[in-house]
């Protein structure tokens, strides 16, 4: 009878109060045991070292390899692309009141939702493949890289060129989840008509929107800080060699795409059937930010021999046909 009294002793049940009580501290020893664990340690590998056959001697690429890692790492396969590919997460909210709907779908088993422009540029590419053709494809605002992987993961060489540096280390995670160190070859630069430094607006909280133009910057953002900073400059032909073949030029620069356009006069001034089949944004609200207009970017296509324009929401398709 001695321990007869274990019998009698009502034990506290686990109330949702002591649950939660018990999964903050957990949580946070999580988190402190990731972010110490997880430190970037540069090891070489072929999958992040910069190999790709495009070299510019003038402008030295990003290394990967020596850029810190992005903290924390998100990634999941981006969902119905018929070439798959895996997309490493850049926004990730106001934590942990508004978490992302991408966060959301994550912890549902769900993949991340397509975005129209891996799609777009898939179908384009498969076109080009079956007809045989090779040669670049240049992704000017790669933002965290959606279309430049789409791209890759087929085989296609790609320059992406993106002035945000935590976009580019997103850029970094791709290249290693991807496989494809080898493809894409990766540019910290905003692509303009001058070569030098140019002032560039960082939204916080919203990395897709920076802009050259702070105005376009906040444009649908008023609220979020915008940070200035200065980046480099770079014209697109003064990186891509004439004799290079490039497929496909793609530019969604938040109003800045006439500049962009300008700085590849050359690049755009090929013949048809070697001129890059052209996807540019045209937002005349962010256009007109950066004081120009959707009319001066098809005069001057037109003035290049792009007489063919097609809408498909705010971006606009152009070719030689």
């Amino acid at each position: 009878m001695a321990n007869a009294w274990k019998r009698d002793t009502k034990h506290p049940k686990l109330t949702p109060k002591i649950l939660l009580s018990l999964l903050f501290p957990c949580l946070l020893l999580f988190f402190i045991f990731y972010f110490n664990s997880h430190s970037y340690n540069p090891n070489p590998n072929p999958y992040l070292s910069v190999t790709s056959s495009f070299h510019s001697p003038s402008f030295p690429a990003f290394n990967c390899l020596k850029c810190p890692q992005s903290h924390p790492i998100i990634a999941n396969v981006v969902e119905n692309v018929k070439y798959p590919f895996i997309y490493s997460l850049s926004d990730l909210g106001n934590l942990p009141d508004k978490p992302h709907k991408n966060i959301v779908r994550l912890l549902k088993g769900k993949p991340f939702r397509k975005p129209d422009i891996s799609v777009t540029i898939q179908e384009i590419l498969e076109k080009m493949k079956k007809e045989g053709k090779n040669g670049l494809v240049v992704d000017v605002g790669a933002n965290v890289g959606m279309a430049s992987f789409a791209a890759a993961v087929m085989g296609f060489r790609v320059l992406s060129f993106e002035p945000v540096f935590e976009n580019l280390q997103r850029i970094c995670d791709g290249v290693w989840f991807n496989r494809v160190g080898d493809l894409v070859t990766v540019y910290e630069a905003a692509v303009s008509d001058r070569i030098g430094n140019i002032t560039f607006h960082k939204l916080v909280g919203r990395l897709d929107n920076s802009a050259v133009s702070a105005t376009g910057a906040k444009l649908a953002f008023k609220s979020n800080e915008e940070i200035a900073l200065q980046v480099r400059s770079i014209p697109l032909d003064e990186v891509i060699p004439e004799a290079e073949p490039v497929l496909l030029l793609k530019i969604d620069v938040q109003g800045w795409e006439y500049h962009v356009l300008k700085g590849a006069t050359k690049l755009l001034s090929r013949k048809k059937g070697e001129s890059p089949y052209l996807i540019y944004e045209e937002d005349e609200h962010l256009l007109q930010a950066s004081n120009g207009s959707a009319k001066e970017i098809r005069e001057f296509l037109h003035s290049v021999g792009y007489h063919h324009c097609n809408q498909h929401g705010t971006d606009a398709h152009c070719t030689k046909d």
